[in-house]
């Protein structure tokens, strides 16, 4: 019988109570201590509480950390968990500050032979999961488009966003930074990487510091393109527009996958009218089609030989340059051109 992982949790916010969630359900790791400043999240948790990184590490081992703090505390938390040797470590994005100490920490997790795996979650929600299948299969013969129609409708007026994660509205960078990160990854898990990128943001709110909508286009060097048309004001057909908080629709010369806000995928072959159900609509109440539990026990079959990691930091430096390239396109209103890791050229 293989003995469950241990797991260390730092940081006890909003999104944190999904990582636990998860870590108590998935059978071949447990979660056993948190690290908060906030004395009492980090009780509330039901975990062995700390409000020292520190003592914390001390108390270990650990076979798995998982930082679930700001990005400002990255480089910092990721020096101390590495000198504390665990087998692996987990970090939530935004990933550091900046290009420069993402560059850092990688190149230290590198130096420490430890796999550094960005908690990149929304390539793990079950509908994604379900179209790279399909294409990978065939069904839809060569891909041409992908269209993602984010809106979740939590932007408007001037509380959005103080009942959960507040922060939002001070963002300098927000939509791209924040949220459609998550597509730029989704995007390259789908299509691969993009060689020319052009991006229009706009502020629609005016209580957020940030851009909070925008469209970028991604062109590949074959022809396809990918249309990522977000604003968080406006909402989508869903009795949770958080579920998979749009809309997507992939085309193929041989058929067309389409994602409703249900997050159910129905395949429309080339020339029919009818659509086949490819996958249900997700029944769980959690975020995103239970993706964090996905994440997560992927990292944990993985460091039981059971798959190659995904998420490495060393690859998601890709989509943080192709995230600067996106707000350098806004800027000067103009394609950027990268090379094949994402960097400007």
């Amino acid at each position: 019988m293989i003995s469950r992982l241990s797991v260390a949790c730092i940081g006890a916010g909003y999104f944190s109570q999904f990582h636990r969630d998860a870590w108590a359900r998935i059978d071949g790791a447990q979660a056993i201590a948190c690290c908060d400043p906030d004395a009492d999240r980090a009780a509330a948790t039901g975990l062995s509480p700390f409000t020292d990184l520190g003592s914390l590490l001390e108390a270990g081992p650990y076979d798995i950390i998982d930082i679930i703090s700001p990005p400002e505390t990255h480089l910092t938390t990721l020096q101390a968990a590495l000198a504390a040797r665990p087998r692996a470590i987990i970090c939530q994005k935004p990933f550091c500050n900046s290009l420069t100490e993402a560059q850092t920490a990688t190149a230290l997790a590198e130096q420490a032979g430890i796999p550094l795996i960005i908690h990149e979650n929304f390539r793990f929600q079950p509908w994604y999961r379900a179209m790279k299948s399909a294409m990978t299969r065939g069904e839809l013969g060569d891909v041409l488009q992908l269209t993602f129609r984010l809106r979740p409708g939590d932007g408007q007026g001037p509380h959005a966003y103080l009942d959960r994660q507040p922060y939002f509205q001070q963002m300098e960078r927000f939509l791209i930074h924040e949220t459609a990160v998550h597509w730029i990854d989704t995007v390259r898990y789908l299509l691969g990487a993009p060689e020319r990128v052009f991006a229009d943001l706009r502020r629609l709110n005016p209580v957020i510091a940030g851009e909070d909508a925008g469209t970028i286009l991604f062109a590949y060097p074959d022809g396809q393109r990918a249309l990522f048309d977000g604003n968080r004001l406006l909402d989508h057909s869903a009795e949770n527009t958080r579920c998979t908080m749009g809309e997507a629709l992939v085309e193929g010369t041989a058929g067309s996958l389409t994602l409703s806000g249900d997050g159910a995928v129905r395949l429309r072959r080339f020339g029919e009218m009818i659509e086949e159900e490819i996958l249900s609509a997700s029944t769980h109440s959690g975020f995103g089609g239970d993706c964090v539990y996905h994440l997560q026990s992927h990292v944990v079959d993985a460091l039981q030989g059971q798959t190659p990691f995904e998420n490495l930091a060393r690859d998601y430096l890709d989509v943080i340059r192709t995230e600067e390239a996106v707000y350098q396109s806004a800027s000067n209103g103009t394609w950027i051109a990268l090379d094949p890791s994402g960097e400007a050229v």
